[in-house]
């Protein structure tokens, strides 16, 4: 050994130190590459082991034919070998670099800590008063950490000496302050999008004003662990963020106007996408089974649509991805834009990403193929107010908009394409897909590539939930409001079509079909079709109106009459002046109604 060392040290210096010198480069790069790819959990496997074995001989290679070369004094040679030597190395750090690129931007989509926010709201004309005669309202659900847990240790931090109360929900705080039983309330951050459309509340951000906010970065409230592998037909529910910030906070309530189901089978490559209409009228999971709108569901956090949207399909939902609307607009343009054929008879202008009326950044969309940009994409997957179909029409627009992105996702040419893509989702997605669950995806993707028609590697099933409108009373919203009552029948296609997707249930086969040159071949939309059936009704508002149309209206509907005569001279007699079964309930279950009837004639 001795001899080896005085040997060594007699080789010429420069060269020596470039052997050195390469060496420890080379054994670096070639660990940081090892410990890189160990990332890549059940992708390539085979081709990462080969590529690591072929490295390793070249590095060893290199370390000890190196070292003889330099030992028999071949300089040349040595910094020949050492030259090609640190080439392998650069690309080996190159491609680690990308890897942890990569799996970093995939982490963050999936967050353990999220910044909660809580605002202090009072009425315009309204001044904050730090005294007990100052009466705030905050939710009673000591597990809400914007309505109840935030609230609560910014008044013990700040020593507020106000006289706090709890409530059941964010509507009966808003009802309260807007009629001055209540001073301030504590509410969400996103208060102002996810109640002003609202009839009560839609002029909620002049209406209001914020004294206090308040935030703290906690542990995510909406993890939800799965341990499905996306090698298996799995589902994904999509909850779009309506927001004005550039990023997700992932607050915990938001608007949920967008709730979009996605059952995927990777070995078929066959996807049914289930967009929900956001006045569905459904049993609230966190309500304890009480009906309401499903986009309220979204006022209690993730968690509670969630196990809505499991209890309507009869689905388990393996994942869920919370997408910022602005994420649309980096992500389309991350793309190069999409191409969408807009339907027949659009013709509408809609507020850009940041909410601008402004002329100059209305973005208007029409009918007919064209290419879109993020604002334009957004534009038309948000519009819904000038539809005649309304928020129907609206989810149909958002499916295209899907299927326009996935399409444009496959044409993605380069590396900085796709990292440009990969930048603008990740800080406006949050999701409980694990990163190794995100790279598995990978896989998938390899199927399609090589799936021969590139054109229609995944085939989208659309479907459409159809029912009728009822305006109603709705508990939890403390008022009457529009909501849309679905056909049992449309929902059981749908569900069926999810679960064949999961391949849960088998495919009905097509025994008939009939086909024609002469006409256009229309894919089926699975559930639209329109069922007769025996509708709900509500019971109407009587007041001002005459005792005889009161009882035309119930004797039909097997409610019985009963009258409680009073007198008001400003009224005509037999004029309903009030009802004891308030406008907007449901007629079933209500057996008989007393009204007061104007009589001011006595017999």
């Amino acid at each position: 050994m001795k001899r080896f060392f005085n040997k060594f040290k007699k080789t010429k210096l420069s060269t020596r130190l470039v052997y050195l010198f390469v060496t420890i480069i080379f054994i670096g790069s070639y660990s940081y590459l090892f410990k890189s790819l160990l990332l890549l959990n059940n992708i390539e496997n085979n081709l990462r082991i080969i590529g690591l074995i072929s490295l390793g001989i070249m590095l060893l290679f290199y370390v000890f034919g190196s070292l003889l070369l330099l030992l028999s004094k071949k300089n040349k040679t040595v910094i020949a070998l050492s030259f090609l030597a640190m080439i392998i190395s650069s690309f080996s750090i190159i491609a680690s670099l990308a890897i942890n690129r990569v799996y970093g931007l995939l982490d963050n989509m999936s967050k353990d800590k999220i910044l909660y926010t809580t605002n202090m709201i009072l009425k315009k004309d309204k001044e904050f008063v730090n005294d007990e005669s100052f009466k705030v309202g905050i939710l009673n659900n000591e597990t809400d950490v914007e309505g109840n847990v935030l609230p609560k240790e910014y008044i013990k931090k700040n020593n507020l000496k106000i006289n706090v109360s709890e409530y059941n929900s964010n509507f009966e705080l808003l009802e309260k302050l807007y009629n001055g039983e209540l001073d301030a309330i504590f509410i969400t951050s996103n208060y102002v999008i996810n109640y002003e459309s609202y009839e009560s509340y839609k002029n909620i951000e002049n209406d209001t004003k914020i004294e206090f906010t308040y935030s703290k970065e906690l542990k995510n409230q909406d993890i939800i662990e799965n341990p499905t592998t996306v090698d298996k037909p799995f589902t994904v529910l999509i909850m779009g963020v309506d927001s004005t910030s550039d990023v997700l906070n992932a607050n915990q309530a938001f608007n949920g106007d967008t709730l979009m189901l996605i059952s995927f089978n990777p070995h078929t490559l066959n996807a049914t996408v289930f967009s929900i209409p956001r006045d569905t009228y459904v049993p609230i999971a966190c309500l304890k089974g009480e009906s309401s709108k499903i986009n309220s569901s979204a006022a209690y956090g993730s968690t509670c649509v969630i196990n809505t949207i499991e209890n309507l399909v009869d689905i388990k939902i393996d994942y869920y991805v919370k997408i910022n609307f602005k994420g649309v607009v980096d992500l389309v343009n991350a793309l190069g834009g999409i191409d969408i054929t807009v339907p027949e008879k659009i013709n509408f202008c809609e507020q850009n990403s940041k909410r601008s009326k402004k002329a100059q950044d209305l973005q208007c969309i029409k009918s007919g193929y064209q290419h879109m940009d993020g604002e334009k994409a957004l534009a038309f997957a948000r519009h819904r107010h000038t539809l005649p179909a309304g928020d129907f029409q609206r989810v149909q627009h958002q499916q295209l908009v899907v299927e326009a992105i996935a399409n444009s996702a496959k044409n993605l040419k380069n590396v900085d394409a796709f990292f440009k893509v990969l930048d603008s989702v990740s800080a406006n997605i949050d999701t409980n897909m694990s990163t190794n669950q995100m790279m598995n995806l990978y896989n998938v993707g390899k199927s399609m590539l090589f799936s021969g028609n590139l054109g229609s590697m995944i085939n989208i099933q659309k479907t459409y939930l159809t029912g009728y409108d009822l305006t109603m009373y709705v508990n939890n919203l403390r008022a009457s409001v529009y909501t849309f009552q679905y056909y049992e029948q449309s929902l059981e296609e749908i569900k069926h079509a999810l679960k064949v997707t999961l391949e849960l249930e088998k495919n009905d086969p097509v025994k008939t079909f009939n086909f024609s040159v002469n006409d256009t071949y229309q894919i089926p939309v699975i559930g639209k079709k329109y069922y007769t059936v025996k509708r709900q009704e509500s019971i109407p508002n009587f007041k001002n109106k005459s005792i005889e149309y009161a009882k035309s209206w119930c004797q039909p509907r097997s409610i019985s009459v009963v009258e409680n005569h009073v007198q008001n001279t400003n009224y005509t007699d037999g004029t309903i002046i009030n009802q004891s079964v308030r406008n907007g309930i449901l007629t079933t279950g209500i057996s008989s109604i007393t009204f007061d009837v104007v009589k001011n004639e006595q017999d």
